[in-house]
């Protein structure tokens, strides 16, 4: 009956960490470039329980001999393994700004190891400098003329540098190259990530490389990806607000459940200590 307790209790924990994931995705809804989460429920491996002993022989000397008898399987409970986000591209929403630029996805190869497309990010560099990646094409220029993101992180140009203007007046053209007053400027670069549920996520809707694999390659020098760039236009959020109501709704019930039986356990162990210990 014990074991009872914590099957239930970690289906009640399960569920209010999914709660939590879908509550950010709810909060995110909003939130141009943002790629919702989504969760894997996965089982405690199973053990196999066995009772040991040993049986006595009768023999002139005694003979004792180990025995296993198999008593069964138990499972140890549920719990959240692992949230990945959709790299799913959002919908398009004109802006009319010229620091506003949108991804949009043509043709991302299929990656053979993960049966998944790859995607594509801009590329930024955080507040210690260090490369990170991003959907959020919400830009905007700094007191020196950088371009930087919403957060202050500097948008790069395809060999890693920092992009200045002199002004908002400029032009992104769909192939990523930038003119101001038709003089050639550079070009925004483009990460290509083969497998991007290798990312991880990070504040300021920015995604870092796992471990110690390196810089994502450029998307333009990457065989088979097809992209277009649209200034003036945001890429919004992928999260579906209904469906996420929904699943919301779900996981509570499954919490409510949950919470259920682990109210019968309690109440099963109650009486057994007050009633049946008297006896």
């Amino acid at each position: 009956m014990l074991r009872g307790f914590y099957t239930a209790a970690t289906g009640m924990i399960a569920q209010q960490r999914r709660t939590e994931m879908l509550t950010n995705n709810l909060a995110n809804a909003s939130t141009p470039g943002f790629k919702a989460d989504q969760s894997s429920l996965r089982a405690f491996p199973e053990m196999l329980i066995s009772h040991y002993g040993e049986k006595n022989v009768p023999t002139k000397n005694g003979l004792s001999l180990p025995t296993n008898n198999v008593i069964g399987q138990l499972n140890t409970g549920v719990y959240m393994q692992e949230t990945i986000p959709a790299f799913l591209q959002g919908s398009l929403q004109e802006t009319n700004n010229n620091t506003d630029v949108a991804l949009v996805d043509v043709v991302m190869p299929m990656n053979e190891e993960t049966g998944g497309n790859g995607s594509i990010f801009f590329t930024v560099a955080n507040n210690a400098g260090e490369m990170r990646y991003t959907r959020n094409g919400n830009f905007t220029l700094d007191q020196q003329g950088f371009l930087t993101t919403a957060a202050g992180h500097y948008v790069l140009d395809e060999n890693g540098s920092n992009i200045q203007l002199s002004g908002d007046n400029f032009t992104v053209r769909a192939d990523g190259s930038i003119y101001q007053e038709e003089t050639y400027v550079g070009v925004i670069g483009i990460a290509y990530a083969e497998d991007p549920n290798a990312l991880v996520k990070e504040g300021d809707g920015l995604f870092r490389m796992e471990g110690a694999g390196g810089a994502l390659p450029s998307a333009y020098a990457t065989a088979g990806v097809q992209f277009g760039l649209q200034q003036g236009m945001l890429e919004q959020s992928n999260v579906d607000a209904s469906r996420v109501m929904t699943d919301m709704m779900t996981a509570y019930r499954a919490f409510e459940a949950n919470q259920k039986v682990l109210q019968a356990y309690d109440r099963s162990m109650e009486k057994a200590v007050n009633e049946i210990g008297k006896v």
